[in-house]
């Protein structure tokens, strides 16, 4: 009888292959497992509570320092307002927790570090009206420093400071509301002969259908909502910016944006030649801080399956999207409501 032995190479590659096979199978079933318990368990997976994170102080210090140091509690307003990262509620997640546990009665300033085109209106405005909150209720300084860009909304954030201040290169400005744009594909439709239908109930509920003409004065009420959004911003932007002045902003300055030099002279900014750690030695004398001091972030912490059981996946949702991505598209956050938000894209 003839006995056919495997080389040694052949014997490497099949058992490779074995635990190669092994390892999928094991990455598999634990994935699964993750899943079904983050179904079981959902409300337990969306957390909105935060990590602390120590940030550099003025001389780019670190160090861990004792429970009785003060702290200057920064804020990154960073990136589009009303996205999953940077809502009025991750920001009230902050301001709660900074009141909380370690960190109790050692809060005496707030920075700002802002680098913001904007976002939704309604978001913009809780953002502002929490941080004056509290300012008021605990009384400690906010102070404003913008990196970059502090535009629409983040400009409407940036009111909620004592004094706003920007290093030499950045925009600021954009005080103005957007709402869309809005497609209307009914020509196109007719054309190629596509008809559709949409039953509603109630007068203008399919208000600016894409997929008909459009008929006269049935977007008045969004008009009405885009007008009196404009109206609350330019009162509040100059009642928190007293040297901003309110007829020039209406029909000279408008929703453009400015290098923070004019910023400065136009009245939005206190300081257009300043500096995050200029801003950062600021603030603690205007807090009265005078021995070292904790400069201390708050992360707000998303668990790794909670974007899949928000329904953002096919897997959760049972829904696939076909979507007509064009260059300048808003997220879905933003779609359909009126916006604080510098886009020229648009």
């Amino acid at each position: 009888m003839e006995v056919r032995r495997e080389s040694i190479f052949v014997s490497a590659v099949r058992a490779f292959c074995n635990t190669f096979a092994g390892v999928i199978g094991i990455t598999i079933g634990l994935v699964l497992i993750a899943i079904v318990i983050g179904v079981l368990s959902k409300p337990s997976l969306v957390s909105d509570k935060t990590q602390m994170i120590i940030a550099a102080d003025a001389d780019g210090n670190r160090k861990l320092l004792p429970h009785s140091a003060p702290v200057i509690l920064k804020i990154n307003i960073h990136g589009v307002i009303g996205t999953r990262n940077l809502n009025s509620k991750t920001i009230m997640s902050q301001l709660l927790d900074s009141q909380e546990g370690e960190l109790k009665g050692r809060v005496k300033a707030v920075l700002l570090h802002i680098n913001c085109p904007g976002g939704t209106a309604f978001d913009s405005y809780n953002i502002y009206a929490r941080l004056t909150e509290y300012k008021e209720k605990y009384n400690v300084p906010i102070y404003a420093f913008v990196d970059g860009l502090c535009a629409s909304g983040g400009m409407m954030v940036a009111c909620s400071a004592d004094k706003i201040l920007s290093g030499p290169m950045g925009m600021v400005g954009s005080v103005g509301v957007l709402m869309g744009p809005n497609f209307n594909w009914a020509g196109l439709m007719e054309k190629y002969g596509v008809k559709a239908r949409t039953l509603t109930k109630g007068i203008d509920k399919d208000m600016l259908n894409p997929y008909r003409e459009w008929k006269p004065g049935e977007d008045q009420s969004l008009i009405n909502i885009v007008a009196y959004d404009y109206t609350f911003f330019v009162n509040l932007v100059t009642k928190a910016r007293p040297h901003l002045d309110k007829n020039k902003l209406i029909n000279e300055y408008g929703a453009q944006v400015y290098d923070p030099v004019k910023a400065q002279e136009y009245g939005y900014i206190d300081d257009g030649n300043s500096s995050y750690n200029g801003a950062l030695s600021t603030l603690t004398k205007e807090a009265g801080i005078t021995d070292e001091y904790q400069v201390v972030e708050l992360k707000v912490i998303h668990p790794v399956l909670s974007g899949l059981i928000e329904g953002k996946s096919p897997i959760f949702s049972g829904k696939v999207k076909h979507e007509l991505q064009l260059p300048a598209d808003l997220s879905p956050e933003l779609l359909n409501r009126p916006l604080y938000l510098y886009s020229p894209a648009l």
